[in-house]
């Protein structure tokens, strides 16, 4: 038996040194942040007392007041950003990595239907960037029922793509301007290939077991073109996508489909006859009602409602301003209503604890359970917003959601732009389903991607050998070439994961797992789709599914409320932000500029992307399966 250990005085001595430096390092860093705090919330009330009175972001809502929605940034369910780095977009007046969220848009268009100070509402659609047409839908829907209060908007925008002129087309008014466009393109899917570059030129081996003759996401890594299944099934989606997306254009702007149809099919032929003007082919198409610049568009709204104290222009109140007012109006902390708590499952699943915005297989599921564990929640709504990812933290969130059940709260999935393979996966044990028309779903499938390098190592002259004492001992050695044993086990783990997958949709949706299959084997359905094949429950958005699950609770209507259940920000984060939406005090906020995260070039960060996600996590096994779709547009 070994004697115990002693540590040698001296080294005692440093360890307390080390100790205490670490105490006072954290004890200065609390002290200079506690600073920084009192000294922001005293810059901000100087600048709010500045501006109080002259028409800027914190100035009261007052009679005839236009509630201005700039949706420059990217739509989201969940910001994906911090605080500070939104902070410093919205101080810059937003760029290519602001973010919206849809919650705040339409919680602000509904506020503003019945508050008799907001006469109209005003889209401003340059700079809106990325959405999912899901999401599009559910905003529109907002905006039409401001509109059907008998309230108008009016939309201006200099260069419309489908998915701005889809917003803008809700208004009573649409304007562009005299050199702007609009330009309608449909829908395409076009991926990246990797086979002959990484098999012919590289050397590496690839590897792909899966079930489901459409499950293609990793297709690019063996193929350099679609596959004729992959095309069949993605026209499929697509096409009731598109006609959907034709049918509310028309019904927006009173235009026959067809009318419609043939501006985008005849495109090259019209802007021909308009000598390239496509503001004038927009406007001759009744696509928009008048072209105007800004200053025009700025006088129109000032006649519509009142002008600033200024003069130049009309009296506005932006998004966040306009919702902190309606916040301090509201319940607040008093509100003692019952809650259905939203929890959001946005972007890929990955393992462990993901930051917000993401699916990790720990922190969404402690997000579920810290609903399920309030005594004030009564029942459950997630919204999924994910293309899948890993097979077991996708498990890990679905167990939660049954344990939810279980407890007696009812949990509604409400589906957002996509809920496909492992975003259907954490949804399927839902008591109800809702998904928009225009959800990406399904994609009910499993497949395993392994790569060995064997060919390129020789290229340069580098060889493996050796002994193992099994067949499997250094079988997933990528230097070596991949043994057919383990490739049949492997692809023994990918038969049983898909049996699993879809034993318990069947389970789950009170089906049998041979009919699961017929719908499954990786196919993408749209949600109109899916609900004819019974993968869905019902049509709507996150305001039907919340009301469905309230009922489901027995809540009265009015005796609930919608609580959103995710990481809060620190004191900090909150006083920064704050601060960035006052027009006075955007520049304080633009010197952290440097602090910011640097978007890499397009093309760039989509190879990134597609390649990053087949490393496999430190210490995790060989053999893992994937319910991933690449389905977005």
């Amino acid at each position: 038996m070994s004697s115990p250990s002693t540590t040698h005085p001296f080294l005692a001595f440093l360890a307390g040194v080390g100790k205490f430096i670490n105490f006072f390092n954290t004890l200065v860093f609390n002290l200079v942040m506690l600073l920084l705090i009192f000294l922001v919330v005293a810059l901000v009330g100087i600048g709010m007392a500045a501006n109080s009175g002259n028409g800027s972001s914190f100035s009261k809502v007052v009679d005839k007041t236009a509630l201005v929605l700039d949706l420059r940034g990217n739509l989201v369910e969940q910001y994906t950003s911090n605080p500070l780095q939104r902070a410093w977009a919205q101080a810059n007046g937003g760029d290519d990595g602001r973010e919206l969220q849809l919650r705040d848009l339409v919680k602000a268009i509904g506020a503003a239907k019945t508050d008799d100070r907001i006469p109209h509402l005003v889209l401003l659609t340059d700079g809106f960037n990325t959405a999912g047409f899901a999401a599009l839908r559910e905003l529109g829907a907002a905006l039409r029922d401001f509109r059907a209060s008998g309230k108008k908007i009016y939309a201006y925008g200099s260069q419309m793509d489908q998915k701005q002129y889809y917003l803008a087309a809700q208004a009573n008014q649409v304007f562009l301007d005299p050199d702007g466009a609009v330009m309608i393109e449909g829908l395409g899917r076009y991926r990246l290939y990797y086979r002959e570059g990484l098999q012919d030129k590289l050397g590496v081996d690839v590897h792909l077991f899966r079930v489901g003759e459409y499950k293609s996401a990793a297709e690019p890594y063996i193929l350099d073109a679609a596959s004729p299944a992959s095309k069949e099934a993605d026209m499929f989606w697509m096409n009731d996508l598109w006609q959907r997306y034709l049918g509310d254009i028309a019904s927006a702007r009173k235009l026959p489909v067809a009318t419609v149809s043939a501006i985008v099919t005849d495109m090259p032929a019209r802007v021909k006859a308009v000598d390239g003007d496509l503001a004038q082919l927009a406007l001759n198409e009744h696509l928009v009602d008048a072209l105007k610049t800004p200053h025009e568009v700025e006088t129109l709204l000032a006649s519509a409602g009142a002008a600033d104290d200024e003069g130049d222009s009309f009296r506005q109140v932006g998004l966040y301003p306009y919702l902190a007012q309606a916040k301090a109006k509201g319940n607040g902390l008093l509100d003692g209503r019952d809650k259905v708590a939203v929890v959001v499952a946005q972007g890929e699943i990955s393992d462990g604890k993901q930051p917000q915005g993401t699916v990790g297989g720990e922190s969404t599921s402690d997000l579920i359970r810290q609903a399920r564990e309030d005594e004030h929640v009564k029942a459950l709504v997630l919204r999924v917003d994910s293309p899948g990812g890993s097979v077991f933290p996708s498990e890990q969130i679905r167990r939660e959601i049954a344990l939810t059940k279980e407890a007696g709260k009812p949990v509604v999935v409400s589906m957002g732009n996509v809920a496909a393979s492992g975003g259907y996966w954490i949804s399927m044990n839902a008591d109800r389903i809702y998904a928009d028309p225009s959800t990406i779903t399904g994609s009910i499938g499993i497949f395993g991607l392994w790569m060995s390098a064997p060919r390129a190592l020789a290229k340069i002259g580098v060889h493996s050998d050796g002994v193992a004492t099994t067949p499997l001992a250094g079988a997933f050695d990528p230097t070596r070439p991949l043994d057919p044993v383990a490739g049949d086990v492997i692809q023994s783990v990918i038969d049983h994961g898909y049996a699993q997958f879809i034993g318990k949709v069947a389970a789950a949706r009170g089906s049998v797992p041979a009919k699961i299959d017929a719908i499954a084997r990786g196919r993408v359905w749209s949600g109109a789709q899916a609900r004819e094949r019974g993968l869905v429950d019902a049509l709507g958005g996150l305001g039907e599914a919340s009301a469905e699950a309230a009922r489901l609770a027995h809540l009265k209507p009015d005796a609930w409320q919608v609580d959103y259940v995710e990481k809060p920000m620190s004191a900090f984060e909150q006083v920064v932000l704050d601060m960035s939406r006052n027009s006075r005090m955007s520049g304080m906020v633009r010197d952290f500029g440097p602090l910011a995260t640097l978007l890499q070039g397009d093309t760039g960060a989509r190879i990134a992307h597609e390649l990053q996600w087949l490393q496999r996590p430190a210490g995790a096994s060989p053999i893992r399966a994937v319910a991933h779709c690449f389905c977005g547009l």
